[in-house]
């Protein structure tokens, strides 16, 4: 396997966590009553999704999600 099908298989990955962190850290900011600490962790979210846009950008240049792999694992986060 080279290094564009392997980061084929990470990415999706990659991407998924990313997701389920910044999805937790939005639900923490709506919950806080400390304004700063709302601000940094919305700012937190928002630099996330970023992230994610550009691991999507990653893995489209190196040709998509492998077709043969099962992404249908997922990590729980508390």
């Amino acid at each position: 396997m080279n290094q564009l099908e392997k980061l084929r298989v990470l990415l999706p990955h990659w991407i998924e966590h990313n997701r389920g962190h910044a999805e937790e850290c939005r639900k923490w900011a709506d919950q806080t009553e400390d304004n700063v600490v709302q601000s940094n962790l919305k700012e937190a979210f928002a630099a996330m999704e970023v992230v994610t846009e550009y691991l999507e950008k990653a893995l489209d240049a190196a040709g998509g999600m492998k077709k043969d792999e099962d992404h249908g694992h997922h990590h729980h986060h508390h």
